[in-house]
């Protein structure tokens, strides 16, 4: 009976982890051969339905070996998993997905499946109508519109339904999907027949979700054991629960610049930017960025710097001012420091120095740092397009007829049928700005800027922001202080952190002055961040959550809650808030400064990317927190002969923390597989963020058995296995964006 029992449990578990280095793997090889090549050596094989059969099968038997179904909650959440694992079974044997494309007035009486088979609809289906919405006074599509026709034979029916990004258009188990267009007028759907694998999957789904509530409030489960241990209510370990871990003047002269009452009234005026309408000090802002590195220059403001390139072109070409990150480009360029300047580009004979990378690139050579040398040739051309006035769209003009405004920059081709003055005010205004400049006339370039101000107004009308957004927006712009924000959170977290660990190390109680203090420092970057997520959550009129700054802004606000929640049960969790915060802004950060607020994708319009991206990110914070707990405790380990009781604490918090994490991960991740089935019309893909997701989910939840698995009883191993384990975060969160790709590259 007892070796019967082990090898039920040694199979089940056995076969999970090489499932897990099966999903690994594959993300690695569909990097090097492509995604066709491991959907169909790997995905779509027959061996990986029967790896994941068997280990569903294994995981029966033992569940019912060990008399789970006694335990209701923790047997529907097992179950839930089942059901969701018969779901894809069912979809990948009778399932079908492919694409259709199809021009207006078009017949389709079959689509293109994904193995480039056609398959023949029950109906004849047509496309009435096509559109693209935009978002109004731009040309950056809000959706994609197709009006179907269908014509069933069978029941002499006629319908008519229109699908669009996260809309869906159902008929007898035929799910049309809007996935894209073609400039001609054409639509592309994506097409899925699966009507019940797809039941199946959702009633897992929905199961999962019940039975995680089950297994959180049930009084008699483990969950609710571990709060009521009485390790956590003696004095000396009350502290110990999540622990977030430890972790130039150039010889150039003085460039030229307008006075910055001067220069601010330029960024007041309205810019098309990123198919958006926007302040233009919220362009000068990206631009300066863009070539610095910092939102100023030598302290002149952001707008001081663009009107200084826009007016004063050959005083600022001689300034270094041009970061240069490549090691390829500085030797290029023959510059020995990080900044070159316009001039570095140009040699003696006025060539181009990037010439000869630029046409190895262009010859498809493989160059070294391609992105470094593409980079730099994209500042220089920035430079040269706001230099040759077709950078800056500031003049709008509406057609006769047009649904739509068109932004028109000083040396644009300007409509043929714009009446002369319009022409010429938008031909001649900078020209005149100049003289007046020359001439140190600032109160005529005042007056000027208004004109063109009331200008702007009058042609985009009520395209344009509201006043209260436009004022939202300049104030997001003086919210510049992420960087030092963040190494003041790491320099108090560092320092508490110390201080706590020697005072509680020593069984001495937390003087109640220094957890009013750190509340007090906490509330800083609270407030900063609420204000900052608010405001660029109502400026770009959609949840800031589409990409990798915002989620990570996010998670340092999240942070700081569940620090202000969780402090009193759980002391040491003030520091490590401070820790977590800092380390999360300066991930946001990384590669690039703030991106800009931009109109989000079409597909990304859904209220299931918030939840989706809430839930996961919220799980993340969790996972860090139970990850440098593990810190917190090999730190005691090694610095406190009594540390026993101390690191046991941890574990125990730990493993408390650990639930709801696995959880809400597990929620997000079928959460935003509920987001792709109505947005691509399948619930699952394969995705390398995808597959890691799961990855992560399936690495943590081993933590969860130690009835089975023993070890995880051990508190050090415990330690060393979150620690490790938060690995697979990383990469899920950055090592996929930036080593692996897939379809979340936006995300990050």
């Amino acid at each position: 009976m007892y070796h019967n029992t082990k090898l039920l449990k040694v199979i089940p578990f056995s076969l999970l982890a090489i499932v897990l280095l099966v999903l690994a793997g594959a993300t690695i090889l569909e990097k090097i051969f492509g995604t066709d090549y491991v959907n169909a050596h790997i995905y779509d094989s027959p061996a990986f339905a029967v790896l994941w059969g068997t280990l569903a099968v294994s995981s029966l038997l033992y569940m019912y070996r060990q008399k789970l179904q006694k335990h209701v909650p923790v047997a529907l959440l097992h179950l839930s998993f089942l059901v969701i694992l018969a779901g894809a079974f069912i979809t990948w044997m009778w399932g079908e997905h492919g694409t259709l494309r199809m021009m207006k007035g078009e017949v389709a009486h079959s689509f293109q499946n994904d193995a480039d088979a056609h398959r023949d609809f029950p109906f004849n289906v047509s496309l009435a109508d096509f559109q693209i919405q935009y978002y109004e006074g731009t040309h950056a599509p809000m959706d994609f519109v197709s009006t179907l026709k269908i014509d069933d034979n069978r029941t002499n029916e006629i319908a008519y339904g229109e699908v669009s990004m996260n809309h869906i258009l159902s008929y007898r188990g035929y799910r049309f999907c809007q996935s894209g267009y073609d400039e001609a007028g054409g639509t592309t759907l994506s097409i899925s027949y699966d009507p019940c694998g797809i039941a199946v999957t959702y009633i897992g789904y929905a199961l999962l979700l019940f039975s995680c509530l089950l297994v959180l409030f049930s009084k008699k489960g483990h969950f609710r054991q571990l709060l009521n241990n009485p390790l956590l209510k003696r004095g000396a370990a009350v502290f110990l629960f999540l622990v977030p871990s430890l972790f130039s003047l150039s010889a150039a002269g003085i460039p030229k610049v307008l006075p910055q009452t001067v220069a601010a009234k330029f960024g007041d005026l309205y810019v098309m930017y990123n198919n958006r309408v926007c302040p233009l000090e919220t362009l000068a802002k990206d631009f300066t960025l863009k070539l610095y590195g910092n939102t100023s220059y030598r302290g002149f403001s952001p707008e001081q710097v663009f009107t200084g390139w826009l007016f004063y072109y050959s005083s600022w070409k001689e300034q270094p001012m041009i970061k240069i990150k490549s090691g390829t480009v500085r030797h290029a360029l023959n510059i020995k420091d990080t900044y070159a300047s316009l001039d570095d580009y140009i040699d003696e004979i006025n060539q181009y120095k990037l010439d000869g990378l630029n046409a190895r690139i262009l010859s498809g050579e493989d160059v070294a740092d391609r992105r470094g040398i593409e980079e730099a040739n994209e500042k220089y051309n920035l430079i040269s397009m706001l230099y040759s006035g077709t950078f800056l769209k500031i003049f709008p003009h509406r057609q006769l007829g047009a649904h739509t405004l068109d932004w028109y920059a000083q040396n644009d081709l300007l409509p043929k049928e714009m009446n002369e003055g319009e022409w010429l005010f938008i031909r001649k205004s900078f020209g005149y700005l100049q003289e007046m400049i020359v001439k140190k006339d600032f109160n005529g370039v005042s007056a000027l800027l208004d004109k063109m101000k009331m200008y702007q107004r009058k042609m985009a009308g009520d395209t344009l922001p509201s006043d209260m957004a436009f004022r939202a927006e300049k104030l997001y712009n003086t919210c510049d202080y992420t960087k030092p924000l963040a190494m003041g959170c790491l320099v108090i977290g560092v320092l508490a952190f110390l201080f706590y660990c020697q005072t509680l190390g020593h069984q001495r109680p937390i003087d109640r002055r220094w957890t009013l203090g750190l509340n007090v420092l906490l509330i800083i970057p609270f407030l900063y961040l609420t204000l900052t997520i608010a405001l660029r959550g109502y400026i770009g009129n959609h949840l800031p959550l589409s990409n990798g700054y915002e989620t990570m802004q996010f998670m340092a606000w999240v942070t700081l809650i569940l620090s202000f929640y969780l402090q009193k049960r759980f002391i040491l969790i003030l520091p490590f808030g401070f820790l977590l915060c800092g380390l999360a802004l300066l991930v946001s950060m990384l590669g690039e400064a703030n991106p800009q607020i931009t109109k989000l994708m079409p597909v990304l319009a859904s209220p299931l990317l918030s939840i989706h991206v809430v839930v996961i990110m919220v799980a993340y914070s969790l996972l860090a927190f139970v990850m440098l707990n593990g810190v917190a405790a090999f730190i005691l380990r090694f610095t406190h002969k009594e540390y026993r009781e101390s690191v046991e604490c941890l574990q125990l918090i730990s493993r408390i923390i650990l639930y709801p994490a696995v959880f809400l991960l597990a929620i997000g991740i079928f959460v935003g597989a509920v987001w792709a089935n109505v947005s691509w019309g399948r619930y699952w893909g394969w995705d390398p963020k995808e597959v890691w997701a799961l990855i992560t989910m399936l690495v943590y939840a081993l933590a969860l058995h130690p009835a089975s698995l023993h070890y995880f009883r051990r508190p050090l191993f415990f330690h060393l296995f979150s620690i490790v384990a938060f690995l697979t975060v990383l990469i899920t969160y950055f090592g996929v964006n930036f080593l692996l790709g897939g379809m979340h590259s936006y995300a990050g």
